[in-house]
Formats: structure tokens, sequence, C-alpha cells
């Protein structure tokens, strides 16, 4: 398959700037990497990182995670995906495979790990180089712009709420209903919990029961932490909007055992009554995407249990519009080369 000599990328190259057009210089792929023609891309609240350097990562960067495309060149001794594979790869970017997590087999937390459109160049661009452990399989008959957040926030929800202690039956509460949450909903009901949606006012209650929601709490009418416990309780609350105030307020909903789940990365700090975790053995827990392999179970659960991302699409050229309506779009901005 033939490429191009250059290629067009957006990428940011000042803290606090704009995206800007940037033209790359085709490169083969070395050791251990593949080269995809990006067909889709999602944008994701967490590439304000790259913007705003709180993680230090580097500038230029090509920002995006949420990768889906076709591999056009692969390195001589690349031995498990060929030219022409339907690929993709989200957050997870590669592992060193010698730090004390990757040799217990938990890549997702390597100590060196590297980050697709953070810490190496991402999606934001026709042409994206990845490591070939950091990619997935990707079936040909999804829609790519509907798949690549799956890669993402999809797996975020997935895996999260899969290595949970919940059983089917159990209450599950997602708080917040956006580009996480709508997944959230979606996995909860297909893994068979009692899924409750909670949100802040009854304009988004039509949309969360289509979405497999089994019961609605609009925290502006309900007391939220009355109507679970009437429940019996959360087993699990998945929070997955950025409102601190709000998430301190829902320990009290879990029963015994249960677990607040975050998901939603937050600049704002939470206060907590720490004791009140004590007597019903509560406990508080994050979770990190997920593994390529991890990536590929949540999009063949997605695709058995007919999971679909909502998603707007804009064409390369308005990457930075697309940037700006990260949290508005519905419910996620995919930018399609």
């Amino acid at each position: 398959m033939g490429h191009p000599k250059s290629y067009t990328a957006y990428a940011f190259k000042e803290k606090g700037g704009n995206l800007v057009k940037d033209i790359k210089g085709w490169k083969d792929p070395e050791e251990h990497q593949v080269v995809v023609k990006v067909l889709a891309c999602g944008v994701c609240g967490s590439d304000l990182v790259v913007e705003n350097q709180s993680l230090g990562s580097g500038l230029p960067r090509v920002p995006g995670h949420e990768i889906v495309g076709d591999v056009v060149a692969v390195h001589p001794s690349e031995n498990q995906f060929k030219v022409g594979d339907r690929v993709g790869s989200g957050w997870h970017g590669s592992h060193c495979g010698t730090c004390r997590f990757c040799r217990a087999g938990d890549f997702n937390v390597c100590e060196n790990e590297q980050v697709d459109g953070v810490t190496i160049d991402g999606g934001y661009a026709q042409y994206v180089t990845l490591k070939s452990e950091a990619v997935c399989w990707i079936p040909k008959d999804l829609d790519p712009a509907e798949t690549a957040p799956l890669l993402c926030a999809g797996v975020t929800t997935f895996n999260s709420l899969r290595h949970m202690d919940v059983r089917p039956g159990d209450v599950v509460a997602i708080q917040g209903i956006g580009g996480l949450g709508h997944l959230a909903i979606q996995f909860a009901r297909a893994m068979g919990f009692r899924t409750v949606a909670l949100s802040h006012s009854d304009s988004k209650r039509d949309l969360a029961q289509k979405l497999g929601a089994m019961d609605y709490i609009d925290s502006s009418k309900q007391d939220t932490v009355k109507e679970l416990q009437k429940m019996g309780g959360a087993k699990v609350i998945m929070c997955t909007a950025p409102h601190a105030e709000m998430i301190e307020g829902l320990i009290p909903a879990l029963t015994v055992g249960g677990q607040l789940l975050i998901l939603a990365l937050m600049q704002e700090k939470v206060s907590l009554n720490l004791s009140s975790l004590i007597t019903k053995r509560l406990s508080i827990r994050g979770w990190p995407s997920g593994s390529a392999k991890d990536s590929e179970e949540c999009v063949a659960f997605a695709k058995q249990m007919g999971i679909k991302c909502m998603v707007e699409r804009f064409p390369l050229d308005k990457a930075q519009e697309a940037f700006e309506h990260r949290d508005s779009a519905r419910f996620r901005g995919v930018i399609v080369p």
C-alpha cells in the first residue's frame, strides 16, 4: 500500500494555545511500530492535559487517544499486524515490559507507560504511528467514528465496572450522563445490574431510559441519597461528571461494602469525612482505562450487546472547533480525517 511523502496533523505548539495545522514528513515504522491511516479519532476531555501541560508532557504534541484506522505500514519484524488490518488504540500507548507491574501482566499501570496523544503524538492527524503492543483489532463492520470513543470512554467504564465487587441485580448508579455516563448506563444494564441514572435536572430522563436506565433520580426535585437507600443502597456509584461537591454527597447513598468509583478527572479538592467509610465498609476507587486487550474485549462486548456511542463528527480541518466542543458534543466529538 502506498503512502504520501507528508501528511496533515493538528498540534498544540504552545501552552494554552490553539491547535495549529502541522505538515508532518512520512517516517517508516521502527521495530514494534505500525503506521495507521486514521479513520476517526475521538475528542476526549483528557486532551486538555496537552493544551495546559498539566502532566508536563512537552510540546509540540499532536493530541488524540481514541484512534481507529487501517494499518498502512509495518516494520519487517512485525508478526502480529499486517497492512490492511483495521485497528485501534486508546490512552495506553505502550508499556516497558520490565517494570514490576509489567512483569505481573498489569500493563495498564506500567511505571514507564507512554500515552497516545500526550507523551507521543496521537490521532488528530491523517496518519499516526502506534506501538504494536498498544494496538487492538477492530471489526471492519463497525462504524469507526462510533467505535473510536470505546477505546477510552468505553473501556474506562466497561473495564472499571467489571472489576468492581458487584453482582447482577445489584444497584449500580451512574452520576452524569455525558461522554462517559451515557456509555456507563449501557454497560451497566448489559451486565445485568439495576441501573440508576443520576442527574441534576429532568432534561435527560428520556435519554437515560432509552440507554437502559431502569430508574432516574433528578436531584433538583428528589433527595438522591434517600431514593437510592429506598432501593437498598447502591453497590457501585460510577462518578463520571467532575462535580466534587455532588460526588461527596453520594457516599451515604452506598450500601454496605459499596464502592464510590471515580472516573472523572477533577481539579477541585474533595473533602471527606473518613469515619463515614468505617461503619459500612465503604471504599473509594479509581480506574485508568485499559490495555489493548481490555479495549478489544470492550469493543467485542459493545458489538455483541448493541451498545452505541453517540457522536458528533468534525472534519480534521475543524480540529480546534471539535476540541472546543469536547464537553458539549452529543456525546463525543469525533474527528474524521
